[in-house]
């Protein structure tokens, strides 16, 4: 069942909460741009099956969470909104694992940026879905040569700069059986099942215009990799797939690179869905990383320094 968690800005997010309350770890599932938190449906079920407590919620401007407002439609506000979750939800002396799909993995590396204490005292690992460090760098659509993929991109965030002023206007409702061919192909591997389409095509639904063009430009120009050692000495998960066409191998590896621990895992025929199209695979690293993270000791919360998450938004 759907809970809301307010925030200091007026706004909420929509969440939910499985498993005990008062595990050692809370593993928390951020989506993918357009999506929402049915997009962990999988690796939920596998979890709570094996104890862990699990928190799942719809990023701003998705699913059933506020629509964002002028100026919202950024990573770093993401970033924001997970920083307040982390400090509303997490029990005393009970860490995060956090998981990021595309554009929630943007969110996480954001966190480093925006609030390295909150990353520092609060966070014992994570786990990066098909995302990446470099925004839109190394999207290719599946597409070649490379001046083809430079008109595709900029024919994309010219109609994105178009729908970010068009309100919670949902138009593309009615356009959705025309669309599952086209997210059949951009978003699936070799083996998409037409269950995990359609669903992934009722997110994509549900997603105001407002949103759908405002994340973006905030996604193409995401630049991480100077703070991805903030990551270093926790327990990190990186996983693509081979077929996948908006965040390819190439942003996987780079993300690797500069975490030389991290764990890397290509699947094979797989595409950008990796949550829906290789359910065991995530939830087994997932998994992985909350255990190892469990195994560590939280540091203690600065007695100094330390700034107030609402006056932070504001």
């Amino acid at each position: 069942m759907d809970a809301t968690i307010p925030l200091a800005d007026g706004g909420h997010l929509s969440v939910e909460r499985h498993g005990p309350a008062d595990a050692r770890v809370a593993v928390v599932l951020l989506h993918g741009w357009t999506l929402d938190k049915r997009a962990w449906r999988p690796q939920i079920e596998t979890l709570v099956g094996q104890g862990h407590r699990v928190i799942a919620y719809d990023l701003r401007g998705h699913g059933r969470s506020s629509r964002v407002q002028p100026g919202q439609a950024t990573v770093a506000q993401l970033a924001d909104d997970l920083a307040e979750v982390l400090t509303l939800e997490l029990a005393p002396r009970q860490r995060a694992v956090l998981v990021g799909h595309s554009l929630g993995g943007m969110a996480i590396l954001e966190l480093g940026v925006r609030h390295p204490e909150v990353l520092a005292t609060s966070v014992g690992g994570a786990v990066l879905v098909a995302t990446s460090a470099e925004g839109s760098t190394h999207t290719d659509y599946g597409l070649a040569p490379q001046a083809l993929v430079a008109a595709a991109r900029r024919f994309e965030l010219t109609g994105a700069a178009l729908l970010a002023r068009s309100g919670a206007w949902r138009p593309h409702r009615a356009l959705s059986p025309g669309l599952l061919p086209f997210l059949r192909w951009l978003l699936f591997g070799a083996t998409a099942r037409r269950a995990d389409v359609r669903l992934t095509l009722s997110s994509l639904s549900r997603t105001p215009l407002s949103s759908i063009g405002g994340f973006r430009p905030a996604v193409h120009l995401h630049r991480c990799l100077d703070t991805l050692p903030a990551l270093r000495g926790m327990p990190v998960s990186v996983l693509v797939g081979t077929q996948d066409r908006l965040t390819p191998p190439r942003c996987a590896q780079t993300i690797a690179d500069a975490l030389p621990d991290a764990e890397l895992t290509v699947l094979p025929d797989a595409g950008h869905m990796l949550s829906l199209e290789r359910p065991a695979e995530v939830a087994t690293a997932i998994s992985r990383v909350a255990t190892a993270a469990g195994r560590r000791r939280r540091p203690p919360t600065p007695r100094s320094g330390a700034v107030d998450t609402a006056a932070r938004l504001v």
